[in-house]
Order: structure tokens, then sequence, then C-alpha cells
């Protein structure tokens, strides 16, 4: 999609389609909002629409950031210690590594 091609306004309205749509735990799309919408928030020039999107895109950053990192930590924790938990790790796994811990 060329960004260059929308009106300011619809600029905006897809801007915040894709933050809400963060919320419904797809995170991905605060990622597409903040590579498409950067350069829209950062580096054009001024336009009316603009100090809102670059609020959408500085709140898709954060939840990106902190979706990342609730992930690293879960992946982590789930790494070292799946075993240790014994039934209830396994339960958790998809698939069920073989050999010793």
């Amino acid at each position: 999609m060329n960004l260059e091609r929308l009106p300011n306004e619809e600029k905006l309205s897809l801007c915040r389609k894709y933050y809400l749509g963060g919320f419904a735990f797809l995170p991905f799309l605060w990622l597409v909002n903040v590579v498409w919408f950067f350069r829209e928030a950062f580096i054009k020039p001024t336009y009316t629409e603009q100090l809102q999107i670059k609020t959408y895109v500085k709140r898709s950053a954060f939840g990106l950031l902190l979706w990342v990192a609730v992930l690293t930590t879960w992946i982590t924790i789930f790494q070292h210690f799946r075993a240790e938990w014994g039934e209830v790790g396994d339960y958790l796994s998809f698939t069920i590594p073989l050999g010793i811990p």
C-alpha cells in the first residue's frame, strides 16, 4: 500500500485501526503500524492529523516492546523450567522432547 496516495484523514483512520487491532492479541499489527507510519509521524512536514498519528505510533511501539519483553520472558522461563514442572510442563508442550533434561 502506498501511503503517499492516501489523504491525511485516511492515514489517521488506518493508523488507528492498526493500533486498536493490536489489542486483539495481534502485536504484529503494532509492528506494521510502527514501520508504515514512522515516516508519516516523525519525518514528514507537519499537518493536522500528524499529532494523532504520532501518538498511535508511539503507543504501538510501546505495546510491541511490552509484548516482546513478556513473550521473551515466558519463553526463557518455560525453556529453563519445563523439565522441572513435570506433568504440567508436558501438558504445556506441543511436542515433548526426548532425552534427559
